[in-house]
């Protein structure tokens, strides 16, 4: 009986335990198949309020840029330098053609009084040389001595003149004053103003003086008779001019 017994107790128990156990099986399946559910629901979760990857951007294209802009800036240079080459050499061609004229025409006045020179000379070669004045023969220190000795010395060479011509222009042109020189006109702008009784500029007494005659431009006879030898090859005679010449 007593055996019997404890193999029922054994059973009942044995049965509650197995009870507890399936029911602990069962919700510890239950937190499985819950636990298995929620990973896909925490995935969608993380991944929509993951933050967004960094965009990469090249640097290639900014390369390009900085190389384009430095090779324009390379270019416009070089068109700078080739200006500023090309207006220095028009300047230069300029300043050359300049002082081309400028020696062209310094060589042709120096050609032209050569030429002056050389045919005054060349007259004179061809007139008789100046006799000497005839023994007790004089000439008073004045207006009246100086016309009447460089017409003496004109008549000798062959120059045209008359007294009256002379005197006339003399008058006009430096009123008897030997020394007188003109410091306004043309000739004096130039740097080779008129002198003497006849207002004669130096390269022209120079280039017309008679051999024999005194050197100094203001010398009444020698600057008599350089003006009537000029007068003579410009005019005929210096009875023929009657204003500036």
């Amino acid at each position: 009986m007593l055996d019997k017994l404890n193999i029922r107790r054994r059973s009942r128990s044995l049965n509650q335990a197995h009870k507890v156990a399936l029911a602990g099986a069962a919700t510890l399946g239950a937190a499985a198949l819950a636990f298995s559910a929620a990973p896909s629901q925490a995935d969608t979760t993380t991944s929509e309020a993951a933050a967004p990857a960094p965009v990469k951007f090249s640097s290639e294209p900014i390369k390009d840029i900085k190389a384009s802009v430095t090779d324009q800036l390379a270019d416009d240079s070089l068109k700078v330098q080739a200006i500023a080459a090309r207006k220095q050499a028009v300047q230069a061609a300029a300043k050359q053609k300049a002082e081309a004229a400028a020696r062209k025409a310094a060589a042709e006045r120096k050609a032209e009084a050569a030429r002056k020179a050389k045919a005054a000379a060349a007259r004179s070669a061809q007139r008789p040389k100046m006799a000497p004045v005839a023994a007790g023969k004089t000439y008073g220190n004045n207006l009246n001595g100086w016309i009447r000795e460089a017409l003496d010395i004109m008549d000798r060479h062959n120059i045209p003149g008359s007294y009256s011509g002379l005197h006339r222009n003399i008058m006009r042109e430096s009123s008897g004053n030997p020394n007188a020189i003109n410091g306004w006109d043309v000739n004096a702008v130039n740097g080779i103003p008129s002198k003497g009784l006849l207002q004669v500029i130096p390269p022209t007494f120079e280039a017309y003086r008679v051999t024999g005659t005194s050197a100094n431009i203001y010398d009444p006879v020698a600057n008599i008779v350089a003006a009537a030898n000029y007068a003579a090859d410009k005019y005929g005679s210096i009875d023929n001019v009657n204003s500036a010449y």
